[in-house]
Formats: structure tokens, sequence, C-alpha cells
């Protein structure tokens, strides 16, 4: 089993920064991918970023390419995700995850089978 608590969720203006942390638990979490998602009043959850467990290689949706950026921080058990230029589109409930996904399912919900409480992040315009 592997805990997850996500944090650093709030209020901030359009144009403005927030740093979300996943804080991890229990098993060896460098084994682990970690992904982010994030969920927007009415939709389904959507896949945001993924990093690898080496941190070496990361993945973003086409929407926050350039102003998101996922690190981590192994010894820590900590991954981070830093959003700038923050939109009122990127408002929604934050999700860290961690999971042994392929490339090919590295955006996929279903190949994460742990999952942080949830952060909630509001852009005002």
């Amino acid at each position: 089993q592997v805990q997850l608590v996500d944090s650093g969720g709030g209020l901030v203006q359009a144009g403005g920064s927030l740093r979300l942390s996943c804080a991890a638990s229990g098993r060896t979490f460098s084994n682990y991918a970690v992904g982010w998602f994030r969920r927007a009043p009415g939709k389904d959850r959507e896949f945001v970023a993924a990093v690898l467990w080496s941190g070496s290689t990361s993945y973003y949706a086409d929407s926050v390419k350039g102003r998101f950026t996922i690190s981590r921080e192994n010894a820590k058990n900590t991954v981070y995700l830093q959003m700038n230029s923050l939109r009122p589109e990127d408002m929604g409930v934050y999700y860290c995850a961690a999971g042994v996904p392929t490339s090919r399912t590295i955006m996929i919900t279903t190949a994460y089978p742990y999952w942080g409480q949830g952060t909630q992040v509001t852009v005002s315009s």
C-alpha cells in the first residue's frame, strides 16, 4: 500500500502561481510513477502531468505544457506540481496518484491504484 497526501491548493488570481505537494508513505515510493489529475466542476477527472520513478521523464497535458512543471524528490517521498500562469480553466480539485503505468496508460486514471484525497485550486479571473 502507498498512502498519499496532497496539499498546496488555494485561491489565486489568474496569472498567479501555486505549488502542489504529494507526500507519500508506505511502500517504496521511488518504485512508482506519480501523476496529477484534476476534476473541474461537472467534468470527469483529467490527466494533468506525470513523472516516472526516476524523475527523468515527465508527461504533460497539452493544456498545461509550458506552464506546469512536475518534479519529485524520492529522498523526501514527495512529488511537486509547480503551476504558473494559472487560468480560470485550471480550477478544480487536484489529485495525485501513484502506480506503475506504461507509456500507453500514463494518462489514464485506472493505471493508478493509489490516490490522494485531493486539494482544491481556485483561480479568480
